[in-house]
């Protein structure tokens, strides 16, 4: 029999089976107690009391403990994973690294097993963690197409390889899918989302509601009345919301960045995918990386949208004779000069003769610059003039004079025209 005083580890159920045989083979209990104790049968006590009497303690550990696996990953594979994580794939996450190694390098191997060597050879990302908080996530629509998530993530999304710019997006609520119009822009405004909803309904139709925050580009923030809008008791929307009244698209304002917390999700899996994937592929220029988005959605689509509780679309069809450019474009209201010209935005727009040789001197025409910076002017729905862009594509949306003062001031002016 080995000495009992020998170094072996051992667990504590191992401990306990040790000592508890221990006392039988002191007398101090019986072999029927102990194996009522171990919760073994008595045959099984006596077996162990005879292994343990020829080998010791070691009789009561696994004979495979200290053993290498028979399963462990050759020496080799080990340092192939490990060199792709510091070189080609450094700084992808654990999951994205898993499976860059099965479809690109065919290295079959599973995330707990390249987590496990991350974690050994120190390359492992520490996850950041908060103190949780009780919420309760929002049932996602039955239907696609029934509500739509948009909004703009500034971030560093070529890293130093290229200018700072955002991604201006939207996503499904049932499906939980990237949509179709996702771009690059140097940052977030006006024309950015009226091409977004542009290329929107031109691939999917028309969704019933749009989710969005309450920035300025989707709904006015600011105190100024002009005494029209006193008048009518509410201000003129923004050109994105003007866009999205056209077009009959409900407008839902979240007041808290958690009330959009799908979306933003949404924007944490890109800043680590599509980041990794934007360096993998060398782009460092925002049209690349425009040219780029169209091959990555539905790659990313497949692995993290999921199918609709209901599989009928809720989308609406875009009606015939609809006029899209239109909708989705800068608009803005002028008064023709004696000339015949309307001026804006530092930009003058002929008005040729109308039926008969009628002029519009004088008369209220709706002004709109399209998406590509070609102008229309309209006259009671009527197109009366089309001008080529001078300097490409608007940049930003145009401004219309307002009072300066709140409702009061304007209702004083009013008063003071009555009196």
């Amino acid at each position: 029999m080995t000495t009992d005083h020998e170094r072996i580890p051992m667990s504590q159920r191992e401990l306990h089976r040790y000592h508890t045989l221990r006392l039988v083979l002191e007398g101090r209990i019986t072999g029927a107690q102990a194996a009522a104790s171990l919760r073994l049968s008595e045959r099984h006590v006596w077996w162990l009391l005879a292994r343990l009497r020829q080998e010791g303690r070691r009789a009561l550990v696994h004979g495979n403990r200290g053993r290498p696996s028979g399963r462990r990953l050759p020496a080799a594979l080990c340092g192939q994973i490990l060199t792709l994580a510091r070189g080609q794939y450094a700084g992808l996450n654990t999951t994205h690294l898993t499976e860059k190694l099965q479809a690109e390098a065919g290295l079959t191997v599973s995330r707990a097993t390249v987590h496990r060597l991350l974690r050994a050879a120190g390359l492992a990302r520490p996850r950041r963690r908060r103190p949780p908080r009780h919420r309760a996530r929002r049932p996602r629509r039955a239907q696609a197409g029934l509500l739509v998530l948009w909004d703009g993530s500034p971030h560093a999304w070529l890293e130093d390889r290229g200018p700072p710019c955002a991604l201006v997006g939207a996503m499904d609520d049932a499906t939980g899918a990237l949509l179709p119009g996702a771009a690059f822009v140097p940052e977030e405004d006006t024309v950015s989302y009226l091409r977004l909803l542009q290329a929107l309904v031109r691939t999917c139709g028309i969704p019933v509601a749009l989710y969005m925050d309450c920035h300025g580009i989707f709904r006015r923030n600011d105190a100024a009345w002009t005494l029209e809008e006193e008048l009518r008791g509410r201000q003129d929307p923004t050109q994105v919301g003007r866009a999205l009244a056209a077009l009959g698209i409900a407008a839902i304002y979240a007041l808290s960045p958690q009330a959009k917390g799908r979306i933003e999700r949404l924007w944490g899996t890109l800043q680590d995918r599509l980041v990794a994937e934007l360096r993998l592929a060398g782009i460092a220029t925002l049209p690349a990386a425009n040219a780029f988005l169209p091959q990555f959605t539905p790659q990313f689509n497949t692995r993290f949208a999921r199918p609709p509780a209901d599989t009928v679309p809720a989308w609406r069809p875009v009606p015939r004779g609809l006029d899209l450019e239109r909708i989705c474009s800068l608009y803005t209201e002028a008064t023709v000069l004696n000339d015949n010209t309307v001026r804006t935005q530092g930009t003058i727009i002929q008005i040729p003769p109308g039926p008969g040789g009628r002029g519009y001197a004088k008369a209220r025409v709706e002004v709109r610059q399209l998406l590509d910076g070609t102008w229309r002017v309209y006259s009671h729905d009527r197109l009366i003039a089309t001008q080529a862009p001078v300097t490409g594509p608007p940049q930003q949306s145009l401004r219309r004079r307002r009072y300066s003062a709140g409702p009061s001031r304007g209702t004083e002016i009013f008063i003071q025209q009555l009196h």
